[in-house]
């Protein structure tokens, strides 16, 4: 089964990229939103690059239905 980088409908607190990248490598969205955080303090590069994956990155398909 092939990965895809999408923004996430469920672990989402602005448009759902951290939620999305922290699926992607399997890994909890609170550590992702840490270092984004910590990328964007250091740098400032990480709001820049936080609105371009928001821009590019697809949204996820719809949720499964029940």
């Amino acid at each position: 089964m092939e990965r895809r980088l999408y923004r996430s409908r469920t672990e989402k607190m602005i448009a759902g990229v951290c939620g999305g990248v922290a699926e992607y490598f399997n890994t909890d969205p609170t550590i992702v939103r840490l270092l984004w955080v910590l990328i964007t303090l250091l740098g400032g590069a990480g709001v820049l690059l936080y609105i371009v994956l928001w821009i590019v990155m697809p949204l996820q398909g719809p949720p499964p239905m029940r």
